[in-house]
């Protein structure tokens, strides 16, 4: 653990100040590096996710050892995503041979767990990165989709869940005209709807279903405003 504490400041300091120096310039031992603290990153984050989720399984959202486990998520969280906001201030997003194989996963784990106004943020970064290719679509999908939700609109693709205390069940987020989710899903080279949520979440998509949620969801929304 102290090595790859070591590892991560050795990176921070040694890159420069400004914005201008980016993923071009990454030398190969802080490539290296840089793979080594991605890699600490994401058992940080997945880990008590992972174990969190399975406990939920057995003994409800409620249960004391979901509520451990969550608050060692979120402990570890904090710095992950201080860490993830260093690399991509001093290096912009780094492309696969950069981060290593799994890198941009971690990353858009952490900016997708955390508060909106960083995905918002990061945002324009991740548009970038897809242009470019350092980044797969999905990833970006998936944050377009929280931020929508965040602010209370209906979502496009259909990535995010919700769990919802009255009926103590997941279900997922409005969508935007259900009837057309696959199209726009297989626009950008994703699954159909239903074999995501099925192979994601456990999650039967019905269609009928979905809809009428979306239209209960815009109702109550113009009797808000």
């Amino acid at each position: 653990m102290n090595k790859i504490i070591y590892l991560y400041f050795f990176l921070v300091l040694s890159c420069g100040e400004t914005n201008n120096s980016k993923t071009e310039t990454i030398s190969k031992p802080l490539q290296e590096n840089l793979i080594a603290v991605l890699d600490t990153i994401w058992k940080a984050e997945q880990l008590p996710i992972r174990s969190r989720d399975s406990l939920m399984k057995i003994y409800g959202a409620d249960h004391q050892l979901v509520k451990e486990q969550q608050a060692i998520y979120k402990k570890n969280h904090i710095l992950n995503e201080r860490k993830i906001k260093q690399i991509l201030d001093t290096y912009g997003w780094p492309s696969k041979e950069h981060a290593g194989e799994d890198g941009n996963w971690t990353i858009c784990n952490v900016i997708q767990h955390s508060d909106n106004s960083v995905r918002i943020d990061y945002l324009p970064m991740m548009r970038q990165a897809v242009k470019d290719k350092k980044l797969e679509p999905r990833f970006l999908v998936r944050a377009e989709d929280r931020i929508a939700t965040e602010r209370g609109d209906l979502q496009i693709y259909g990535g995010q869940m919700k769990y919802y205390p009255e009926t103590k069940s997941f279900n997922l987020w409005p969508v935007f005209e259900p009837e057309n989710i696959d199209k726009r899903r297989t626009e950008i080279g994703l699954d159909s709807i239903a074999i995501f949520l099925k192979n994601r979440f456990d999650f039967e998509w019905d269609l009928e279903e979905q809809k009428r949620r979306t239209e209960a969801f815009l109702r109550e929304r113009e009797q808000q405003d």
